[in-house]
């Protein structure tokens, strides 16, 4: 079959064919982060990224050779940023959602990342066997990153949006908390040496050196507070497979001051692409 002709009888780019037939404008944003530096296709309803990925990217080790895993990537912000500050890493992002794990590759593509990350859809519960086939053997990470979905349904109101409440709600895989399952995963995937990396709402600290304990050390904390002089509202944990160091609290990172302004740190992060000292190997 033919191409489509486009405007004036003009052969249609085929990519772009298949793009618009994927991504149609009325249910697909196209957004900027680290002030423009990529752009990526997001789904206009559901699910839709925020300062928590940019923040996860920041506060991941990574040097040029190694391998990084996302889990629950959705359209790859997290990943994407972290592969756009480290050149030669090579990243493989992991979602469930079939059409965010098309967006995730394309993203790649569009960013001219595609030649070092690849999409899978996978159920971050799936059995190591499915792992095996997707090209995730364990031992095979030295990076793993991941925003998992945090909200109590007990006490919060579920979206009514599937994609959107998937990504947000932690619902228990049976009668293992979410938080284990994927812990789990991220041990199972990493090499000894390799490191964790993770966000969490504040509140949850004691859950997650709870779950840490078994098999990770090493572990550094820094605290993520909306404002100067409030509490923190997330935490960014790194965590190293085998590590036997002792717990380190770092000095937090402050997004905007008594008046509402962004921070001069937090400005060099969500625009700039800057690392945090988490990402320190």
């Amino acid at each position: 079959m033919a191409p489509e002709a486009g405007a004036g009888g003009a052969t249609a780019d085929p990519a772009a064919l298949a793009r618009s037939q994927h991504f149609p404008e009325a249910a697909w944003s196209d957004d900027g982060i680290l002030g423009g530096r990529l752009r990526l296709l997001q789904p206009r309803r559901g699910h839709r990224f925020g300062h928590d990925a940019i923040l996860l990217a920041a506060a991941t080790p990574a040097l040029a050779g190694e391998r990084a895993v996302e889990l629950g990537s959705g359209v790859g912000a997290a990943g994407l940023a972290l592969a756009w500050r480290v050149p030669g890493l090579r990243l493989t992002l992991v979602e469930i959602d079939p059409a965010l794990v098309r967006a995730g590759a394309e993203n790649a593509a569009r960013n001219g990342l595609g030649d070092r990350v690849v999409a899978v859809r996978l159920d971050v519960a799936a059995p190591a066997a499915a792992w095996a086939e997707a090209g995730l053997s364990p031992g095979v990470a030295d990076r793993v990153l991941m925003n998992p979905p945090f909200n109590d349904p007990e006490t919060l109101s579920a979206s009514p949006d599937p994609a959107r409440r998937r990504a947000h709600v932690a619902v228990s895989q049976g009668e293992i908390p979410l938080l284990d399952v994927w812990v789990g995963a991220a041990a199972r995937l990493l090499r000894p040496g390799g490191t964790l990396s993770l966000i969490w709402p504040a509140a949850g600290l004691g859950p997650v050196l709870a779950r840490l304990s078994a098999g990770f050390g090493r572990i550094a904390i820094a605290p993520v507070h909306g404002k100067d002089g409030q509490p923190a509202i997330r935490i960014l944990v790194r965590a190293t497979q085998g590590g036997r160091a002792p717990l380190a609290l770092l000095p937090g990172l402050v997004l905007a001051d008594a008046a509402g302004r962004p921070t001069a740190a937090a400005e060099a992060v969500l625009r700039d692409g800057a690392a945090l000292p988490l990402a320190a190997p």
